[in-house]
Order: structure tokens, then C-alpha cells, then sequence
């Protein structure tokens, strides 16, 4: 429906169509509908119900109104809806029911506007104004943001537990909600992800819904598969069964990810390490990769090894490395020198552990970004933001691996275990 997503053939549709439940909504209707240059004609009678069967056979108008008196079910309804139009259409609703919570969902569901019965004319006729002026202005970004290419960014942590998919999904939500930039928040972790969690959302069939069928990928399914958690992010996740294992070569991956490119300013990705290595096509286009770890032997050793992988096989992508989740008062297993020494380059970023603000985040269904506000730990995740969305510091001496080869890089790891005599000295390169 009115989701931010380009339709080219936006201007071959009928500029207009309304489906009304009651006379008096279409004697009003009518007098707006033709000053504003559009056909009487294409007021109908019937309502929602009628939109869908209407719809289904013929192509969308560029605006469409919809009466909702008559609907038991409105949410619901609107999904239908959803289904049987095309990419593009600015969908008004009018409805008699009362509620916050349904006018909430249904601008969540994708509608411009829901407009209380009774409405007066000067109330429709500027809804319908702005929904014109939705329909003129630029789908995907601000007029001066049209030329500015895609960033695509993938989230890695080097262990399970570190927090890459909090950071993946706080920086998504900063990037949309704080700098107002179309985001897509694609989470790979198929059977065990968290970013629709982290965002207080389901995450719905359609990434499996992909995964099964890789054919029908285009920007229809996009619109229809991703969950949107605000006005300028959208989300493509899953919860598949764990008795279920998802057969894929990964071109499903890629192919949402060309998808993903055309229809947005901005995407993240998260990655899991299992993904990244099985699937190592995935960063051929992405240009920043945020490698998320933890300050201790296990991560050290896996730090240095994606860096490693990250200079052979995505040459192209900005490393930046952030440790998160550390320990105040010093409690560290590795000290930062001694980790920056190991993987022979400094660390860009340094979060701490802040177990109150985690806690918050998860009761009330918010990223940490969100829960933290502007303390100490949501302005580090601001600038990770921008770091990310910047299309500056293409200087790659501080944010990619350094030289020095692999062996080199494990023999400075083996000299850490030297210095903890209880951990093991074998090392698997």
C-alpha cells in the first residue's frame, strides 16, 4: 500500500477510487473528488469487502479510499487489502470505531490516515491534499537525498552471546527513527534471530516465505513480506520451527539483498558467523561490517581470524570493530592493549555493559538504543549510527585490518595464553 516503496508505474493507474459503506460518505466524497479533478464515477458503494474484490481483478488507483464501518475485523481486513494492491497506492480509511490502539495498528499496517466518522468535508478534503502530496514527492528520501547511494552494512559477532543483534537492531531503529533514513533491518539468523524481538514485533512467514521460494523475490514481495516497525524501518525476519532446517544455496540471501538495495536508503544485516562463512558471496555489495566481540581469549582468537577473512574475501567492506558489553571496574579476562595487540589494530568502539538498561529495553519491547535515550550508552550508539550511514572516512588505514599475516597475528594470540597459564595452548587457525 502507502509503504515507502518506489512504483514506476505509478502514473498508468486511475488517479483515484473510493469504496464507501453509506450515502452520506459518498455525497460528501463527491463535490471534493471533482475539485480536485477526479472522476465522481469512481465513488463506489460497498465498502472494504468490495475494494478487495474490486482490486484483486484490476489494477490499483494511485489513491485509494476505503469505508471500514462494516468491517468486524478491521485489521485484518486491511491485510487482505494489502494483498490485492500494488506497490505504491496512498490509502485512506474511515471508520466509526474509536480506538488508538486500531488507529495505531492501521498506520503500522501501511495506511496514510484514518479518518473518525463523522468527518467533515475540509477534514477529507485535506487528507486527500496530503495524500496527493505524498504521491508527488519522492518515495525513498528527501529530493537532495535521491542520488545518494545505498550503504549496506552487516552486523558479525565473533562469538554467540556478544551482542551483535542488540547493536544490529539499535543502530536499524537510530537510523530510522533519530536520522529519518528508509532502513532495512534483515536478520539471517533464521530458527533462533532477535531483532523482531528486540523491536516488539512478530516476524511473520516471509523470510521463509523466501527462503522456500527464491523466484518470487521482487519489490512486490518485499513490500508485502517486511514488518514495519516504524514510518522508515522495516523488518525481514523468522522464528523457523527448530525440527525444520531451511535448505538454501543463498541466493535467496543475495537476491534479497539486490531487493533490499533498490527499495531502501539504508540496510543492515545480520549475519551469524555459520551464515557468513557458508555463504561468503553475501558481502560482495556490502560496505561497512560491524565485527562485535568481547574482551577474552575465545574472541581474540575468533577476531583475529574474521579480520583475516574479511581482507580475502570482502576486500571492498569497511571493518569497524566494536567491543561490547565490557565489564566496568577493569574485570576483564584480556585487557584492551592486549587484545589491540593481538589482532594488530585498535578497537573503534568500546560499549559498556549496562545490565539496567538491558533490562529496561526487554521489559518495555525497545532496542537498548531507544531505552537508553541520550546516556552514556545510546550516545555510542548514535555514533555507531553514523558512523555507519556516513559516506565519509572512505580512509580505510584506521577501520580495516592491518597487515601482518595470519600466523603472525595467531603467534601474538599464543603469547596471551602464555600469560593465562590455565587456559589451553592449542590454537585451531
Amino acid at each position: 500500500m502507502n509503504a515507502p516503496f518506489n512504483s514506476g508505474s505509478a502514473g498508468l493507474r486511475e488517479p483515484f477510487q473510493a469504496y464507501v459503506c453509506d450515502e452520506e460518505t459518498a455525497e460528501m466524497l463527491k463535490p471534493v473528488v471533482t475539485e480536485l479533478g477526479w472522476a465522481q464515477e469512481k465513488v463506489n458503494k460497498g465498502g472494504l469487502q468490495n475494494a478487495v474484490q474490486s482490486l484483486s481483478v484490476s489494477a490499483s488507483p494511485n489513491i485509494l479510499f476505503v469505508d471500514l464501518s462494516e468491517s468486524s475485523d478491521p485489521l485484518n481486513d486491511i491485510n487482505n487489502l494489502a494483498e490485492v494492491c500494488e506497490p505504491g497506492t496512498v490509502v485512506i480509511a474511515s471508520g466509526q470505531v474509536n480506538d488508538v490502539r486500531l488507529y495505531r495498528d492501521l498506520l503500522t499496517s501501511g495506511i496514510q490516515d484514518y479518518l473518525l466518522k463523522p468527518f467533515s468535508a475540509d477534514q477529507l478534503r485535506d487528507t486527500l491534499t496530503q495524500a496527493q502530496m505524498v504521491l508527488a514527492g519522492p518515495r525513498n528520501a528527501d529530493g537532495d537525498e535521491q542520488d545518494r547511494p545505498h550503504v549496506m552494512t552487516a552486523f558479525i559477532g565473533t562469538r554467540g552471546g556478544v551482542g551483535a543483534s542488540t547493536l544490529a537492531s539499535s543502530v536499524a531503529w537510530q537510523l530510522s527513527a533519530q536520522q529519518g533514513r528508509l532502513t532495512a533491518l534483515l536478520d539471517l539468523d533464521i530458527h533462533f534471530g532477535t531483532d523482531a524481538l528486540a523491536l516488539d514485533l512478530e516476524p511473520g512467514r516471509g523470510l521463509i516465505d523466501a527462503i522456500e521460494n527464491p523466484s518470487r523475490i521482487d519489490g512486490l514481495f518485499i513490500e508485502r513480506a517486511m514488518v514495519k516497525a516504524n514510518e522508515k524501518l522495516a523488518v525481514l525476519s523468522a522464528e523457523a520451527p527448530i525440527n525444520q532446517p531451511m535448505l538454501t544455496d543463498g541466493s535467496a540471501y543475495y537476491q534479497l539483498e539486490e531487493e533490499l538495495r533498490s527499495a531502501f536508503e539504508l540496510s543492515v544485516i545480520d549475519i551469524p558467523r555459520q551464515t557468513l562463512i557458508q555463504y561468503p558471496h553475501l558481502l560482495n555489495e556490502v560496505n561497512r561490517a560491524v565485527v562485535v566481540t568481547e574482551l577474552t581469549l575465545a574472541a581474540t582468537r575468533d577476531t583475529i581470524r574474521l579480520l583475516s577473512w574479511f581482507k580475502s574475501n570482502a576486500p571492498q567492506c569497511q571493518v569497524i570493530l566494536v567491543a561490547n558489553r565490557v565489564p566496568a571496574g577493569g574485570a576483564l579476562e584480556i585487557s584492551k592493549k592486549d587484545f589491540e595487540t593481538s589482532v594488530e589494530r585498535k578497537i573503534d568502539m568500546v560499549i559498556p555493559f549496562d545490565q539496567k538498561t538491558a533490562v529496561q529495553a526487554a521489559k518495555l519491547g525497545k532496542t537498548l538504543a531507544e531505552a537508553s535515550g541520550s546516556g552514556k550508552t545510546g550516545s555510542l550508539l548514535k555514533q555507531l549510527a553514523e558512523q555507519v550511514s556516513s559516506l565519509d572516512g572512505e580512509d580505510r588505514d584506521a577501520e580495516t585490518v592491518a597487515g601482518g599475516s595470519l600466523m603472525d597475528k595467531l603467534g601474538s594470540f599464543k603469547s596471551l595464553i602464555s600469560k593465562n597459564p590455565g587456559k589451553k595452548k592449542t590454537v585451531d587457525a
